[in-house]
């Protein structure tokens, strides 16, 4: 039928369309044989466990004895068995072992199958202590390189095995259009084609040749992800819609995929996101009809957490349409257990085909057979030489080198090793923001740089480098000295932001809390030459920062390798160069805060840096006076951040009753960054910080904390409640006398638990008390996962 006689339902593809592709290194006579002979003995309940995928936090390995599950995966904030989140690798080895020595057990009736053990190993292995962070895939493809590519996915591979771990949930194929997207820094480029030259190279390096790479000889099973078209949603949306012609989705989104089944990719992960309202698992007419038969993956498709949950119809725990579409494994990290109950019901009933639970199940023993996983060989496990080896480190200070981008350089760089320098900003010298998200946790925060043993930060790499020159740097966080240096090195950008949470309204930086932007005007005040360092996991709008620093690098996500930077940014003692710039924008730099969907070759493409832009020392360039307009208003997007640095934050406010005084106080950092509310004695009275009604569902159910630095400086005798919205729990054990200051965590689902709307939420803090009470506050927002969280009971 030709193109425009075919019907036009929408959210369904027309695989005719689709370019071909074909599996390699997956099907073989010798492997199938075995796959159909194990089939054969598999029970109902067996195979369908091979279909369900558990997450370390909702399961324990004996359960495997009731629940035969054929996979587990670690969470970004999901911890080994019996050990905290942030381990080193052997308590990861201990847990696949005790999941793995279940599965194994001969017992009557049972069939042993090894377990397939997935990690979001996005940018390194990044949920192991130690191990080596790369940087993140946007500055990846900054560098514009696909054999580093390949030696990136090769070292992670090997990381991934010695923690015993055989599955990488990488690499993302997204190509990211809006730039708002939260997970943009996941995607290599906004150009389809630098996707597709690295999608068969990072498959190469983590799995090895089609066919010869096993967990034996150090690699690991690859998953492109996420199948399709989560990189253009409406708005940047996470697990939105991405409502585009089918045309648009093949030519951009699909762009990684062919070259991704050619090397061999053993797995695919569905997308949360719909495509022009279909939700992508369960959409047969892409999973089965171009995925499986017109691009011939011959692998399995999994699916993301709790993603079939979000088709029509479905529930977390019973959801037959999303395996009829073509999904092979389900993602059900809390849910298994009903799900798995529901599926093998439905099988009975009819309403899932045998013929598709065999095609599925023969689909993932297949992988586990070419993995290596039948073989109980571990030659690569406790291999803690790998883990953060000098190799490896290499390897990522390269990848940081290759990555920087220079947008501006007015003569002051490269910096003399001999001078003596100022390194700044709160970035400078803190591996856990350089290192952004998904590392060690979801979210990338909650870390010190003690959680990074075999990491350098940005100011260390800097100080190394300066001294080896004679000359010397000196930290200062604020920018303050008794004697002037010659240059300042800002270290600033985006704080850790992983899914959801990074979604932003606008792409201004520090929109509404001008932090950075006020020191680069201090120590341009004193007339002090600056050097900015822009830590971001996208392009942003910094036009003031720009216009207040004498060169401006956009440094990206450097993860775990700071002294990549000082390799560039400072030269030998007489200041010339020890390597040069070479990165060049994989994504358009935007003219103003409003240029979301800024794309090379889309109408009205206007960009203050276009696509490929990048400065060196060779190359040289100029950039002028920026306008500081920055074309939209951001602040109304503030959700999370009410009080901090002596204010609070639009678009709240803060209202007191007649019983409270309050006063400027010193935060532990910033003189006058703290407030004091004085409880009058006698008085009941209550302080609330309150605006328009906050929609924090996502929020809540994704973990967050409401999070309140505070000092006691007087206790009181009476009941103490604290509130969201129309919740509130008792406090008084929180407000007692103590010393000092003190951080105090309460998760969002202990006010959603007794009643606050998380969906229409005001006002989003409440302090009651009868008085005397005094009590001063540096901080109250939200944080992310973090150690140490209590949930107070209602009042």
């Amino acid at each position: 039928m030709p193109a425009a006689a075919q019907p036009t339902q929408r959210g369904i593809a027309h695989p005719a369309l689709w370019p071909r592709a074909k599996s390699q290194g997956l099907i073989d006579p010798k492997t199938e044989a075995r796959v159909n002979a194990l089939l054969n003995r598999m029970s109902l309940e067996e195979k369908i466990g091979q279909m369900i995928q558990a997450d370390t936090a909702s399961i324990k390995p004996e359960e495997l004895r009731t629940y035969p599950l054929g996979s587990i995966l670690a969470g970004g904030s999901s911890p080994p068995v019996n050990a905290p989140d942030r381990s080193p690798a052997g308590p990861w080895i201990e847990t696949v072992r005790a999941f793995n020595a279940v599965a194994m057990e001969k017992r009557p009736g049972h069939i042993s199958i090894p377990i397939m053990f997935g990690i979001d190993a996005v940018h390194g292995n990044n949920n192991v202590v130690g191990a080596t962070l790369f940087p993140h895939n946007s500055a990846l493809g900054a560098a514009h390189d696909p054999d580093l590519i390949q030696k990136i996915g090769q070292a992670t591979a090997r990381e991934t095995a010695a923690a015993g771990i055989d599955w990488a949930f990488a690499p993302t194929l997204a190509v990211p259009r809006n730039d708002r997207w939260g997970r943009t820094y996941e995607g290599y480029s906004e150009d389809p084609e630098l996707v597709r030259s690295y999608s068969a190279r990072m498959i190469q390096g983590l799995q090895g040749a089609p066919g010869k790479g096993k967990l034996q000889n150090g690699y690991v099973s690859a998953s492109a992800k996420h199948f399709l078209g989560d990189g253009g949603t409406t708005n940047g949306t996470d697990q939105g819609n991405t409502d585009v012609p089918e045309g648009e989705l093949i030519a951009v989104h699909a762009a990684g995929y062919p070259p991704a089944i050619n090397a061999g990719t053993r797995t695919i992960m569905a997308s949360f996101n719909s495509w022009q309202g279909v939700k992508m698992h369960g959409n047969k007419s892409l999973l089965t009809g171009v995925l499986k038969e017109r691009m011939g993956f011959d692998g399995f498709i999994i699916g993301d957490w709790n993603g079939h949950a979000q088709i029509p119809g479905c529930t977390a725990t019973d959801c037959p349409a999303t395996f009829n579409a073509g999904l092979d494994m389900a993602m059900a990290p809390d849910s298994w257990k009903g799900l798995f109950e529901n599926t093998v019901k439905q099988v009975r009933d009819g309403v899932i085909p045998m013929a598709r639970v065999d095609d599925a199940v023969r689909r993932i023993l297949r992988v586990k057979f070419k993995a290596g996983l039948f073989n109980p060989a571990r030659p690569f496990e406790s291999r803690t030489d790998v883990i953060g080896s000098p190799a490896h480190r290499a390897i990522a200070r390269e990848a940081v080198r290759k990555s920087l981008v220079l947008l501006k350089n007015e003569g002051v760089l490269p910096v003399k090793a001999s001078a003596r320098i100022m390194v700044a900003g709160s970035a400078a010298d803190n591996i856990s923001q350089q290192s952004g998200g998904w590392s060690l946790s979801w979210q990338g925060d909650g870390n010190t740089n003690a959680d990074f043993p075999n990491a350098q930060s940005i100011y260390a790499g800097i100080a190394e480098a300066m001294k080896a020159g004679g000359g010397g740097a000196t930290l200062s966080v604020d920018g303050s000295f008794t004697q002037k240096p010659d240059l300042a090195i800002v270290v600033f950008g985006e704080k850790p932001y992983a899914e959801g949470l990074g979604d932003l309204r606008s792409l201004e930086f520090e929109a509404g809390d001008k932090q950075s932007l006020a020191l680069l005007r201090k120590l341009k005040a004193a007339g002090i030459p600056v050097v900015s360092v822009f830590l971001s996991g996208r392009p942003m709008w910094v036009n003031p920062e720009l216009n207040q620093s004498d060169a401006f690098v956009a440094a990206w996500l450097p993860g775990s390798e700071g002294g990549g930077i000082a390799d560039v940014l400072i030269g030998d003692a007489q200041g010339k160069p020890r390597n040069d710039f070479t990165g060049r924008l994989s994504f358009s730099w935007p003219k103003t805060a409003a240029q979301f969907t800024l794309n090379k070759g889309q109408p009205g493409y206007d960009p203050l840096f276009a696509l490929d832009y990048g400065l060196s020392y060779a190359k040289p360039g100029a950039v002028g006076q920026l306008s500081e307009v920055a074309g939209i208003d951001a602040t109304p997007a503030n959700k999370s951040r009410y009080f901090a640095d002596g204010r609070v934050h639009t678009p709240f406010s803060l209202a007191v009753n007649t019983g409270i005084t309050k006063r400027p106080v010193d935060s532990p950092s910033r003189q006058e960054g703290a407030m004091q509310l004085d409880w009058k004695a006698g008085e009941t009275a209550r302080a609330s910080i309150d605006g328009e009604a906050v929609d924090l569902r996502f929020e809540s159910s994704a973990e967050m904390m409401l999070q309140m630095t505070y000092r006691v400086d007087a206790s009181t005798t009476s009941r103490v409640s604290l509130a969201m919205g129309g919740a509130a729990v008792d406090a008084t054990d929180i407000f007692k006398s103590g010393e000092g200051w003190r951080t105090v965590r309460i998760p969002l689902k202990c006010f959603a638990e007794i009643g606050a709307d998380m969906a229409h939420l005001r006002p989003v803090w409440a302090l009651s008390a009868t008085g005397p009470l005094t009590v001063s506050f540096a901080e109250i927002g939200l944080a992310t996962q973090a150690p140490g969280s209590i949930c107070p009971a209602k009042p």
